[in-house]
């Protein structure tokens, strides 16, 4: 396959690689854009993926739950422009559109679509708006939340800028839990809207994406290491696994192992050893999961209090109540995510505005 000037472009775009190591990722690969972006990531060379210039889509995040706490829906509607976005025709739309939502508890854009509003049926109401505003719109995702329990609490955040919205659902044992979790559930609302877990825990991550994510982790490290090593500076330390799912008991019990061995190599009476090893396996464990710590939420470090994760933040305030709080899902959008932006020749469309 031919490699194109535009190919290289587009993959540089992507990744933040250089001209010359895209061209070589592309003629490894015959071309593939996806299995070259992963050839750049395991070598280390992609530094990040630039693709917020590319998102097109404008809108809002709009959120709609009751003073208990028991449901809640969430939409991203999208505009053409921002412009729009920020017009109080389009805010008042939005928000008429999750609470018709919220208020039938619809759970997919199909049935939306399909449901009736002021009378008429929704696609034909998003027709006189997208006539009325001047712009297409469209109601691009949705989501509904329900307590699943009687003591079951549902949670919400939307940013400031209405960008980046969260709902999350959790179980407790019982009302005053519920009360008493409330607080920190929010908190954790807020904690996603940042961080972008893409995933509950570590049980969640498939095998290869957790094996694939370690090349990808792995290469850029020893990347770092290159310049390092030429500035002469200490070296950074290539872990051995990258999530929990692969630290099994026997791992830890090698592991262990061998910290023992060091401590006697340093002299550290072995009476002692019960009072340092736990924190040597806590710091084992936390340099081998950086996947774990990236994706999954209970893994990441609470925002409010970076010495605990997410889980040991709900532990403990179900341990300080005592009761128990489990979350069971959430839901982060943010606007135009995922969404490419169609290139356009400035010059040739003012000429097709004039007619020339």
């Amino acid at each position: 396959m031919e490699i194109t000037a535009k190919l290289v472009k587009d993959l540089r775009e992507t990744t933040g690689a250089g001209m010359m190591e895209c061209k070589k990722a592309l003629q490894e690969v015959d071309g593939d854009m996806e299995k070259a972006i992963e050839f750049l990531r395991e070598k280390g060379l992609a530094k990040a993926a630039k693709k917020a210039s590319k998102v097109a889509a404008e809108g809002l995040i709009t959120l709609v739950i009751d003073e208990n706490n028991t449901k809640a829906a969430i939409t991203e509607v999208n505009s053409q422009t921002d412009f729009v976005a920020k017009n109080e025709n389009f805010v008042a739309l939005t928000k008429k559109v999750t609470e018709h939502i919220f208020n039938n508890e619809i759970k997919e854009v199909e049935s939306l679509n399909e449901s009736t509003i002021d009378d008429v049926n929704f696609e034909e109401f998003m027709k006189l708006q997208i006539s009325s505003i001047g712009e297409n719109l469209v109601v691009r995702r949705l989501a509904f939340a329900k307590a699943c329990c009687e003591s079951g609490i549902v949670c919400g955040y939307v940013h400031f800028n209405k960008k980046v919205g969260v709902i999350l659902k959790a179980k407790c044992d019982s009302e005053t839990t519920k009360a008493g979790a409330k607080d920190l559930l929010q908190n954790i609302c807020m904690h996603i809207s940042a961080m972008k877990p893409q995933y509950l825990s570590y049980k969640d991550l498939d095998a290869e994406f957790v094996e694939r994510e370690y090349l990808a982790l792995k290469g850029s490290i020893e990347k770092e290491n290159e310049e390092l090593v030429r500035l002469g500076k200490q070296l950074k330390r290539i872990p051995k696994y990258a999530s929990m799912s692969q630290i099994t008991d026997e791992v830890l019990k090698a592991e262990e192992e061998l910290l023992k061995e060091e401590l006697k190599k340093q002299g550290k009476p072995e009476k002692i050893w019960d009072k340092i090893l736990p924190g040597q396996i806590e710091r084992f464990i936390k340099d081998n999961t950086l996947i774990d710590q990236q994706y999954a939420l209970f893994s990441q470090q609470y925002v409010l209090d970076d010495s605990k994760t997410v889980l040991d933040a709900v532990n403990d305030k179900a341990k300080e109540l005592g009761g128990s709080i489990e979350i069971v899902e959430y839901t982060r959008f943010e606007v135009g995510e995922g969404v490419e932006k169609k290139e356009e020749n400035f010059a040739e469309e003012v000429a097709k505005q004039m007619g020339l």
